[in-house]
């Protein structure tokens, strides 16, 4: 009995170091990644490189295997079906928004956190590459959010059958999205699923300074740089680009996801409590040691947040 303890008791001391090593070099990866640009410069050469270093980043955590990639257009937007080659669920589908500041971003970006859904649920992900800051400001993404959702309904989806998930400036444009649905009086989602949620553009929130030194891919000027670019010379306290100041009541189940190192752990804090306040369950998960949409990543605390994803959705029934 003894024995099988300390074995144990190794084993996991071993886990845990392999784990701190991981962490350490990704941390190193995402820093060098980010020094190769100027993240608070719009100029084409420096957007340039940041969108270059996006896929990169890309690359670097690659998709897992065991899934389909179908790409195809609507109307000229580039958009991909991700599909689980073990089969998958037929009743439901995830609709994901990708990050990237709304300044970058592109499918195969998209295609690393589609893929870890996809084999998490089993679910269909659709992913799309919508119009990019400063060559088509707001309200160029949300249109293309709104026309890969009437894309879905035109395919026969039920609105609560489909999943609404987006990380970084993609979770701002899910919750954009769910508020003009509910706005239009339309069906809604049956749930939001948000990685590290951009939902506060003015940076008004604590963890812009406390976690400064802690975020390693994140900087407020950053953030300055590219909520100029999305929506120049504008209020963005106005909800339509901080959602964490719009009305929140009505907003389907949501599953808010954070890293404890970041600087936008305050938009998901502040939005979670805004949803409570507004009675739309909600269960926010704050990963200790973790870092902004830590989930592309290939981590062992990755895997569990995918597992809760899997928990989460089929609490739909």
């Amino acid at each position: 009995m003894y024995k099988n303890s300390l074995i144990s008791s190794t084993h996991s001391e071993n886990t845990e170091k392999v784990n701190a090593k991981m962490t350490e070099a990704v941390m190193a990866a995402l820093k060098a990644i980010h020094s190769a640009a100027s993240p608070d410069s719009m100029e084409p050469e420096d957007l340039k490189r940041q969108r270059l270093g996006q896929e990169v980043l890309g690359r670097l955590v690659s998709p897992p295997i065991g899934f389909s990639w179908e790409p195809f257009t609507l109307d000229g937007m580039p958009m991909a079906w991700v599909r689980p080659e073990r089969g998958h669920d037929r009743r439901r589908a995830i609709l994901y928004c990708h990050g990237g500041g709304y300044t970058s971003g592109n499918l195969g970006y998209a295609r690393v956190l589609a893929a870890k859904m996809a084999g998490a649920t089993g679910c269909a992900v659709l992913v799309f590459q919508y119009r990019l800051a400063p060559e088509h400001p707001y309200p160029a993404a949300l249109e293309d959010a709104r026309a890969a959702w009437d894309y879905l309904m035109r395919q026969g989806w039920g609105a609560r059958d489909i999943l609404l998930a987006g990380d970084s400036a993609g979770g701002n444009l899910a919750l954009e999205l769910a508020m003009t649905l509910r706005d239009e009086d339309r069906f809604l989602p049956g749930r939001l699923i948000l990685y590290s949620p951009w939902t506060d553009m003015t940076a008004s929130g604590d963890s812009y300074e406390s976690c400064r030194d802690l975020d390693p891919m994140l900087c407020a000027d950053y953030i300055h740089a590219v909520r100029s670019a999305y929506a120049p010379n504008t209020d963005w306290s106005r909800p339509e680009f901080s959602p964490l100041f719009g009305d929140l009541r009505g907003l389907p189940p949501t599953l808010i996801q954070v890293g404890e190192r970041e600087i936008l752990l305050s938009d998901s804090l502040r939005l979670q409590e805004g949803l409570a306040q507004a009675g739309v369950p909600c269960v926010l998960e704050c990963w200790k040691d973790l870092w902004h949409v830590f989930q592309m990543f290939p981590l062992k605390s990755a895997s569990e947040a995918m597992e809760h994803v899997e928990h989460f959705l089929h609490q739909m029934g």
